[in-house]
């Protein structure tokens, strides 16, 4: 398979800028749990760095510093896909208790109380 090449027209400095712009970018919508911008972004910075490596550009300070950004971000992600499975437990949880309850008496014995949630909307005049 030919190896897949990228044409860019921005050099090494502005491919760097907009890798960090990227980044801040990115943090922004962490922080903001705007998880719909999180895939474009992606894909934007693996088109810089794409270019970068095509350019060769090895600008090792500059690196360092978005290298860093890049782990924030990603404990960032971490944490937020961390809150998204905690939230589907609870949910999870929260929809078990429509279909059955379980509790325990004074003994220690367990019970269960069936039941089903029946909801009725009344409309008034």
């Amino acid at each position: 398979m030919p190896e897949e090449t990228v044409e860019t027209t921005m050099t090494a400095s502005e491919i760097f800028s907009a890798l960090d712009a990227c980044l801040e970018r990115e943090k922004a919508a962490l922080l903001t749990g705007d998880l719909d911008a999180i895939a474009p972004l992606m894909e934007e910075k693996s088109d810089l760095i794409a270019q970068l490596n095509a350019l060769g550009a090895t600008e090792d300070d500059v690196l360092t510093g978005l290298k860093d950004k890049a782990e924030r971000n990603q404990v960032l992600l971490s944490g937020a896909l961390d809150g998204i499975r905690r939230v589907s437990e609870r949910m999870q949880a929260m929809q078990s208790l429509r279909h059955s309850f379980d509790t325990y008496d004074q003994r220690g014995n367990r019970q269960t109380i069936e039941g089903q949630v029946v909801r009725h909307v009344e409309k008034r005049a």
